[in-house]
């Protein structure tokens, strides 16, 4: 998606280590016109999978999780990484490594907000080596829910992450498809 592409070019900076900060439209400050445009990408993309809910984690994919699911006309759900009081004793919760936090966080999900026979589209911001997407996957999965497609704004694709994702058999599409973060510029896929 081109003006998501010229964004990062434009405000995104290569941090080292493979990190890509695009915190001034996306991770800290949410630009909701980009978002809007990708919500309405994915929409288009994943019109046919039957979604019958959107599932991301906190707190950087909401933004594109919610526009997504507003124009495919569902709900979505998100994934805590800190249980609040108002949440129930018995929860689905994994684990999955956060690159950025440099640790270990917990995705939590109350089963009243996941259920079973949902079709359950996840969107995220980034698809890297694509663990915290797959611990979304055991959480729909623990809840009886049914992956029917996944998408992330970016994609890092020298990290690997589609092909972990890959034996799930269902679409993945990524919004801007990064080769390499190599001496600090920022290279897309063709």
């Amino acid at each position: 998606m081109e003006q998501l592409k010229k964004k990062i070019l434009a405000e995104g900076s290569v941090l080292g280590n493979g990190i890509l900060k695009v915190d001034s439209f996306i991770n800290h400050q949410v630009d909701p016109a980009l978002m809007d445009e990708c919500g309405k990408e994915f929409a288009k993309r994943f019109k046919d999978v039957g979604a019958t809910k959107v599932l991301t984690a906190e707190i950087s994919g909401i933004a594109p999780a919610l526009t997504t699911a507003f124009h495919l006309g569902c709900q979505v759900v998100y994934a805590r990484k800190t249980k609040p009081i108002t949440m129930p004793d018995q929860v689905y919760l994994t684990l999955a490594p956060s690159h950025t936090k440099g640790r270990m966080v917990e995705l939590i999900i109350s089963p009243e907000h996941l259920g079973h026979g949902e079709r359950i589209l996840i969107i995220d911001d980034f698809l890297a080596t694509g663990a915290t997407i797959l611990g979304l996957v055991r959480l729909a999965e623990t809840a009886g829910a049914k992956i029917v497609g996944i998408g992330a704004l970016i994609e890092k694709d020298f990290e690997g992450g589609r092909e972990a994702l890959s034996k799930l058999g269902v679409p993945v599409h990524s919004l801007a498809v990064i080769a390499s973060l190599d001496d600090g510029k920022i290279t897309f896929a063709e």
